[in-house]
């Protein structure tokens, strides 16, 4: 009887006792989880929020009627770009023009047959620079042609989705130079349902992260070089 007592007298008490643990009801693994988890959610809400911001202002960015400046770049990645930049300088909205980016195989006359442009316009007024691999190489490779022919305004072509990041790399690293966005609207994002289209989705995405590492990389200062081939790279190209 006595040991029968005991036995109930000891359940009792263990179930008297608070739950315990790691993953118990407020245990630190939990809270943590749990704060966790609604940092998550809010920091899901900002990027979304951000890249519906992001594809609304490139869904909407147009050139301007009348751009007009001291001199053209067009960041290459494509002959639609080349185009246009070509036919604002031929319209005499710039006095010059750098093709930048350009691949060290490919020459200039290849370029001035492909884009149809006039030999004369050509051996005038078009620079072409080999020297930058990525976007940051754009802007490291226009600001020494900018400084060295003593311009201080720029007319900037490229694709529309690509502009913010061009621009937020060209001003960061030549912040006394005046660029003027000049978008090339490849497709007509306005119009185009472009949620529905992978191909322009991802690639909307794609510069939508882009530019989010771009834009917190100037907060902290993460350095990730000049973007530029070596001179010694492009004389083995030649």
């Amino acid at each position: 009887m006595d040991r029968m007592i005991r036995k109930k007298a000891s359940r009792e008490e263990l179930s008297l006792r608070p739950a315990g643990g790691v993953l118990s009801r407020h245990g630190r693994l939990r809270r943590f989880l749990h704060y966790a988890g609604l940092v998550l959610i809010f920091a899901s809400a900002l990027v979304l929020a951000g890249f519906l911001r992001f594809a609304d202002a490139v869904t909407t960015f147009t050139p301007p009627v009348d751009a007009k400046a001291d001199a053209i770049v067009v960041l290459t990645g494509g002959y639609q770009r080349i185009d246009q930049a070509i036919e604002l300088l031929r319209k005499g909205m710039g006095r010059r023009l750098l093709i930048s980016g350009v691949h060290p195989t490919t020459t200039p006359a290849q370029i001035r047959k492909v884009t149809q442009s006039s030999p004369d316009l050509f051996e005038c007024c078009v620079d072409v620079g080999y020297e930058a691999m990525d976007t940051i190489g754009n802007a490291n490779e226009t600001s020494r042609w900018i400084h060295d022919r003593g311009y201080s305004s720029v007319l900037v072509v490229t694709s529309n989705y690509h502009m913010p990041r061009s621009l937020m790399e060209l001003r960061r690293i030549d912040p006394s130079t005046t660029f003027i966005p000049y978008p090339v609207v490849i497709s007509d994002l306005k119009t185009t349902a472009w949620y529905a289209e992978p191909n322009l989705l991802r690639t909307l995405l794609s510069e939508y992260g882009k530019t989010l590492v771009a834009y917190a990389r100037g907060i902290i200062g993460w350095g990730v070089g000049e973007g530029l081939r070596s001179k010694s790279h492009l004389a083995k190209v030649e």
